[in-house]
């Protein structure tokens, strides 16, 4: 089992987050506050097969 290892702050770089609204797909944070909040609350699942 590896070790998880932490990049120096100044190598890291924000990840951008895109989701299915609508029909479409768009970045997070292009979304208004209110839909921000919405997509955090999502609960996540794995359906069975």
């Amino acid at each position: 089992m590896s070790t998880a290892q932490q990049l120096p702050e100044a190598q890291r770089q924000r990840c951008e987050v895109w989701t299915r609204v609508m029909g479409y797909h768009r970045p997070v944070t292009a979304f208004n506050l209110g839909k921000q909040s919405e997509h955090r609350e999502r609960r996540h699942f794995v359906e069975s097969k």
